[in-house]
């Protein structure tokens, strides 16, 4: 039997933090959503276009990809059945092991249940109490969550800042073992790429191995400077789900064995691997297919006079968070679907709506919601853009609690 004040406590607490939420406008919600082809989605009985999913080739939508997933499953069933250690390699993910690494030009690759748990294991897996890690301000919760987990001396470079990186390395580096700068190729808040040719410069000149997170750039970017190890998800590009690691023979091996998010977890199920694979023979085999997400995301900057994107996501920035909840209820309801991004996912005061494009949107529809957005401000955007960026900049130096370095942040 349960004790009373203990339930009634914990009651307590979850009310308590929910109303301090509902206060601030931060409070998330679940919302069933029926996704479809050329970027639809149905909520609540509405038919909407969505432009807030990571599914930048609407691949998860490919006949050719969903195919793959069930002929993988009528072959080798729906699960994995135990930890790839355990239970051995089914044949869909050596396969997709082999071409993730041709496909990145490294000697092997290893693949994990998500992008999440893939940085959790490779960070923690390559350092330790006597190393140091340097982690962009704005990475990824997840890198910081494998850093932190490491045990070794984390700290942060202001975003995409090299004059700071540099000093911290030249400040930091001899004190310690090893070193591991974490950085990212897109940034899946900002839609801005990292300037990785420049780190890697740097991280060669100070002995350090640099990790890039690819999530969002694999596929839908062009070619980029590679760095020793390079990880990223099958869950956008490529339209299923998963992670992985694309690096040295020697260090495959080694997360093999010490990456604890891949050594007790159950592999990835037959289905995912075979779509993943499926997907990846459609982006390498039609370049200007994977172009158009990149492009229509710049002819949509170019029609609001926003800067050029750098990628096919591209953030509006409008500071508080009920606005940017208010922003997004009045597009939805002009038919499209575009979801505000609050803290802690951005720093405080730096409430947007995240705009990702797909090559299943038609120019049309971005038109219309370019129209739709500069309907609500038709002449504020930009210069709300730029106040926002000195927000952004002050966020920055804020403790990581308060930035996308929490921890706690949600995706």
């Amino acid at each position: 039997m349960s004790d009373p004040d203990r339930t009634t406590s914990l009651e307590a607490f979850a009310r308590d933090h929910l109303a301090r939420l509902d206060e601030t406008s931060l409070r998330r919600h679940l919302v069933p959503t029926t996704r479809g082809p050329q970027a639809a989605a149905t909520r609540q009985g509405r038919s909407l276009v969505s432009f807030s999913c990571n599914d930048y080739l609407g691949l998860s939508q490919d006949p050719r990809v969903i195919a793959a997933a069930q002929a993988a499953t009528a072959l080798y069933g729906t699960g994995a059945g135990a930890s790839r250690l355990v239970t051995g390699s089914h044949p869909p993910l050596a396969a997709l092991e082999e071409r993730l690494a041709t496909h990145k030009g490294t000697e092997a690759a290893l693949v994990f249940g998500s992008g999440y748990l893939a940085n959790l294991g490779i960070v923690s897996g390559l350092a330790g109490p006597r190393d140091l890690i340097l982690v962009d301000a704005l990475g990824h919760s997840c890198l910081w969550a494998g850093a932190r987990l490491s045990g070794a001396k984390v700290l942060r470079f202001a975003h995409n800042d090299l004059g700071d990186l540099e000093a911290l390395l030249t400040k930091h580096r001899s004190r310690h073992q090893h070193a591991l700068i974490l950085t990212e190729r897109v940034y899946s808040m900002d839609g801005d790429r990292g300037p990785i040719a420049d780190i890697l410069h740097l991280a060669d000149s100070h002995d350090a191995w640099t990790l890039v997170d690819d999530a969002h750039g694999l596929g839908v970017i062009g070619k980029d400077a590679r760095a020793p190890l390079e990880m990223g998800t099958l869950s956008k590009t490529l339209g299923s789900y998963g992670g992985y690691l694309c690096a040295s023979r020697a260090v495959v091996d080694l997360m093999t064995s010490r990456a604890r998010s891949f050594v007790y977890t159950t592999g990835l199920p037959p289905a995912s691997a075979a779509a993943a694979l499926a997907a990846l023979d459609i982006v390498e085999a039609e370049p200007d297919f994977a172009a158009r997400p990149l492009a229509l995301a710049r002819r949509f900057t170019t029609h609001l006079g926003l800067p050029e994107a750098q990628s096919p996501i591209v953030p509006i920035l409008v500071g508080e968070a009920d606005v940017a909840l208010g922003l997004s209820a009045a597009l939805e309801e002009q038919g499209y679907l575009v979801v505000a991004i609050r803290p802690p996912t951005v720093p405080a005061g730096t409430a947007r709506l995240r705009v990702a494009f797909s090559a299943a949107h038609t120019e049309a529809q971005v038109e219309g919601l370019a129209e739709a957005v500069m309907g609500q401000w038709p002449r504020t955007l930009p210069p709300l853009r730029e106040r926002v960026r000195e927000t952004y900049a002050a966020a920055v130096d804020s403790p990581p609690a308060r930035s996308c370095a929490s921890l706690t942040t949600p995706t």
